[in-house]
Order: C-alpha cells, then structure tokens, then sequence
C-alpha cells in the first residue's frame, strides 16, 4: 500500500515518539470546529483479457467493455449508497467515484488490459472490510460471465475516518469560547463533520483529543479546493490566528 496522506509526516512523528502532543489543532476552516472527517479507499481495477486485430474482435478478449460493466455496476452501486446516512452532522452518506481510467494501445486493436482507480468514501459509521468486500464482489460479479477474463483489485489507500470527538472536549469548549469572543457578530461556533479525510485522523487514532480548525471559508466550493485558483481571504487568515493564538494561551495556562 503506498505511504502518504500524512503516514511519511505526521504518523511517522507519532510513531517515531517525536512528537508527543497533548492535543491537536488540525488545518481546518474559520467557520467551524470539525470534529469529524470521513475515511477513505482507494482501488485500482485491473482488467485483463485478450489482444487481437479489430478486424477480428471476436478472436480478442475485450477488456474494456468487461470494464465498462464494471463501471456501470460501480454507478449503479453509487445510487445505493445515499440510503446509508451518517448521524454526524455535516456528513451525509458514502460515495464512490472513478476518477482514472486507461486501456488499450491502438484504434484497430483489441484492448487486452484496462485500468480504473476507484475513491470510496467511508462514513464513520462504515466499518472498512465490509466496504472493500462489498466492493469486490460488485466487481466480480459484473464480469462473472465473460470467458477468459481476469480481475486485479488492489488496495492502494485505507484512510480511516476522524471521530465524532465529543462537543464537550476542553479543547472545543475553549476554541468555541475564543471564536465568539473575537466573531461576536457570528453567534455561536458551529461543530460538525467535514466529507474529506485528512491527517487529524492520525493524532485521533493515538486517542489525543482533537479538532480541526484554521483558515477558509464556510464551504470548501468557496475556496475552490483541489481547483485553478485555490485562495483564502486574509480576514479569514487574521481571524483564526487570533482565536487559535488565545486558545492556546488558555489551554496552556489550564496544563502549567
């Protein structure tokens, strides 16, 4: 399984007893305490079947029409998957996307190999064996008919997902005092669960209480994440350095 998503930074430092904290604030946005955060699968779906001359398709094993069963049983799947709804607030059920796919060497060949990469999102209410072997008997079974074909599944991530950590935490309950002293006009802060997975789930699993908090808007659209002009606005900036800044003022003054 490839190592990132945090295990060559954070988790090694952990491991490693580098670092030790008490707690953690992990990168997160302005506008709410995140307390939550998906788990994640990634897959590659290798398809393997026979090469021949497009003159004599039937001579040739298809691998990407046997993919693209695959890729409509994934879809078809997909639909299922809103039934399954997460208490967490701010989380709303598992997804599943293909994201890469390649095949084939030539127009007047027959593919013989074909290759899809598959995210499955997992809510933390998902238990992740269940999850991966849901997954591979779809995929099994959508080209259980066709001869002579072969299947690869390999698990290439497994990102385990990020709490609920209890709203009564000392280190919300000083964050959420800090924000509302220095964003009066905003009310209360707001605590939920975010769709994406991140590396608070490392200090998470060694049971350090953790939160997810810093700099962006309320929505991860406004920031134009993963996109051409990703940006945050300084009064963002300003602002959670002041809350983060005063509550560690109050949570070291509580632990000296």
């Amino acid at each position: 399984m490839t190592k990132k998503h945090g295990e060559l930074g954070p988790k090694w430092l952990l491991d490693q007893g580098v670092i030790k904290p008490d707690q953690a604030i992990c990168a997160g946005f302005t506008y709410s305490a995140v307390n939550a955060h998906n788990g994640c699968l990634h897959f590659e779906i290798k398809t393997t079947g026979k090469s021949a001359h497009a003159a004599l398709p039937h001579t040739g094993i298809d691998a990407i029409e046997a993919t693209s069963k695959i890729l409509n049983a994934l879809y078809e799947y997909r639909q299922t998957l809103t039934a399954k709804k997460s208490a967490v607030p701010g989380i709303d059920y598992p997804t599943i996307n293909v994201g890469l796919i390649s095949g084939g060497i030539n127009t007047n060949v027959v593919p013989d190999v074909c290759k899809i990469r598959v995210d499955r999102r997992l809510i933390p209410e998902e238990n992740a064996e269940q999850a991966e072997a849901e997954l591979r008997e779809i995929v099994n079974q959508a080209v259980a008919n066709i001869r002579g074909i072969k299947i690869e599944i390999r698990k290439i991530l497994h990102a385990e997902s990020f709490g609920p950590v209890p709203e009564d935490t000392p280190i919300i309950s000083a964050l959420a005092s800090n924000w509302q002293s220095i964003m009066k006009e905003k009310g209360k802060l707001p605590i939920n669960g975010v769709p994406i997975y991140v590396d608070a789930r490392h200090f998470f699993a060694k049971g350090i209480p953790t939160i997810m908090f810093g700099v962006g808007p309320k929505l991860l659209e406004e920031a134009n994440g993963h996109r051409a002009d990703e940006n945050i606005r300084l009064e963002d900036l300003l602002n959670a350095t002041k809350v983060i800044a005063c509550t560690l003022y109050d949570l070291l003054a509580v632990s000296s």
